[in-house]
């Protein structure tokens, strides 16, 4: 009889020291696979977007082109090894409550009701996770708002359904942009997106966009830049940017204002200040059409279109 015993409890210690085994090769699997993760979401450039508009298959923000994108891109990069950290760390504790508090794995359970150091420990650490997520998160909300000195101001209006754009520090000029049709649109124009009048800008310079509504809620934003802002009727938002980049960015009217609400996109032609002060001062003594096509044949020409828009 007590060999019969022993016999059983030598081949139970067997069983449970395979369990065991088997519990440490899974954790350290986790262990391992923990870094990939973390580095896959790190080099996220990899399914990152395309500078000015978006690609197929994309999974990543759009490419900076300002300085508040790239803070956008440094936060949202911290986020996701915050949260990754987070996910498989609660992960790992259900994996090992499900193979080590089993009923067969442990029949006989603990009655601990309370553990001092647990207890302060998930109290202190995701208040410790809260303020490492504030600090820049603070940081990067006055970027956005604290709006610097500015080169020149633009006052963007939405309509239903298209903007309307005036230029005040140069002579007045004013425009409607609508989007083009698919009978519209030439080579390299991009569809959904392209506008008959594009708004003009010069690279590196600090741009103030005032924001207002004719009708109905509308929002205007550009991806590549950063920014987005509420268009309200009776009221003055504004927002900034300041294109480090030559090129051709895309945006969206981000508020829904109607039946016609995914047809207003914008268009921002980012040029050197001197094709803008050329556009400038031809669309305002020619008119907006004659400005917008001496600004293609000056891009095309460069290559700049071809470049940005493929």
């Amino acid at each position: 009889m007590e060999s019969c015993e022993a016999g059983g409890l030598l081949g139970w210690a067997t069983v449970r020291d395979k369990e065991k085994e088997q519990r440490m090769g899974f954790l350290r699997s986790m262990a391992g696979w923990a870094p990939a993760a973390i580095t896959l979401l790190v080099t996220q450039s990899a399914f990152a977007g395309g500078l000015g508009n978006a690609l197929p298959w994309q999974m990543g923000l759009q490419d900076a082109a300002t300085p508040v994108m790239e803070s956008i891109h440094s936060f949202h990069t911290l986020l996701l090894v915050i949260i990754t950290a987070v996910a498989l760390f609660v992960l790992g504790l259900l994996v090992v409550v499900m193979i080590r508090f089993n009923a067969k794995s442990n029949p006989v359970p603990s009655r601990t009701t309370h553990n001092t150091l647990v207890e302060v420990v998930w109290t202190v650490v995701p208040i410790l996770i809260l303020i490492v997520i504030a600090i820049p998160s603070f940081r990067l909300l006055y970027l956005q708002r604290d709006i610097p000195p500015a080169d020149m101001t633009i006052k963007a209006i939405g309509n239903q359904w298209y903007w309307s754009y005036e230029y005040p520090d140069n002579g007045g000029v004013s425009f409607d942009s609508i989007m083009k049709t698919d009978n519209e649109l030439e080579d390299g124009d991009a569809r959904l997106l392209s506008v008959d009048n594009p708004t003009v800008v010069p690279v590196g310079k600090v741009v103030r966009v005032i924001v207002t509504a004719s009708d109905v809620l509308h929002a205007w934003a550009v991806p590549s830049f950063g920014v987005k802002v509420d268009a309200v009727p009776g009221r003055l938002n504004e927002l900034w940017f300041k294109a480090e980049t030559e090129g051709v960015f895309y945006g969206q009217c981000s508020e829904l204002c109607g039946k016609d609400h995914a047809f207003m996109p914008i268009e921002v032609h980012v040029v050197s200040e001197a094709d803008f002060s050329a556009w400038a001062a031809k669309a305002k003594a020619a008119g907006i059409e004659a400005a917008n096509r001496m600004l293609a044949g000056i891009e095309a020409a460069r290559g700049k279109l071809a470049a940005v828009k493929q």
